[in-house]
């Protein structure tokens, strides 16, 4: 019995663990593509197919390298390249998915250098590397210190209130995706630079 219980205490630890850490890095995903559009083109624009304020490509990225990388958390440049290479994967594979299921681009590298298809860039990649190394090396360190400080019960209510809020916002978002102004390029393959 005390065994069982134990791996329900885990599970239950582990699952809001990668929840919070899930809207953690969506979040922070969501404030860069924000911040880079603020600098670069003057206007508040948010950039997801979802109206809340998390980009959850990055959310999943960001456990994706965790739970790939966490083992060499110490070999910085090991974990720039692997961030890169992941992250680049993931990022073209969502946006073929995205084109395929709404039959729009959220965004278009075709005129950055060393593009694939204008889904993913060189320069995209060196920021995923960068990412993924801050992420790994020095972000969850932090994370985890915050995460052990949280009541465990403080933690399972937030998670609630992210999750409802999450669910009710791709509800809404696979019927009505969020394409405004700055948001999606129509068609495939449409020629202009994101």
């Amino acid at each position: 019995m005390k065994e069982t219980e134990n791996k329900l205490h885990f599970t239950i630890r582990t699952f809001d663990f990668y929840v919070l850490l899930f809207f953690m890095l969506s979040f922070i995903g969501w404030l860069w593509e924000v911040a880079i559009y603020l600098v670069t083109e003057h206007a508040w624009i948010n950039r997801g197919i979802y109206l809340g304020p998390y980009l959850p490509i990055y959310g999943a990225g960001g456990l994706l390298l965790w739970f790939l990388l966490h083992r060499i958390h110490g070999k910085k440049l090991l974990t720039f390249l692997l961030s890169a290479v992941i992250c680049s994967a993931v990022e073209y594979t969502a946006s073929v998915f995205l084109e395929w299921k709404w039959g729009m681009r959220w965004w278009d590298y075709s005129g950055y250098a060393m593009n694939i298809n204008g889904r993913v860039c060189l320069l995209g990649a060196v920021c995923f590397g960068l990412g993924g190394m801050l992420l790994n090396c020095y972000l969850m360190p932090v994370y985890m210190r915050v995460y052990h400080k949280m009541p465990p019960g403080a933690r399972r209510v937030l998670c609630g209130i992210l999750l409802a809020v999450f669910i009710v916002d791709a509800a809404y978002c696979a019927v009505n995706p969020n394409s405004g102004r700055g948001i999606a390029w129509p068609g495939h393959g449409s020629g202009n630079a994101g």
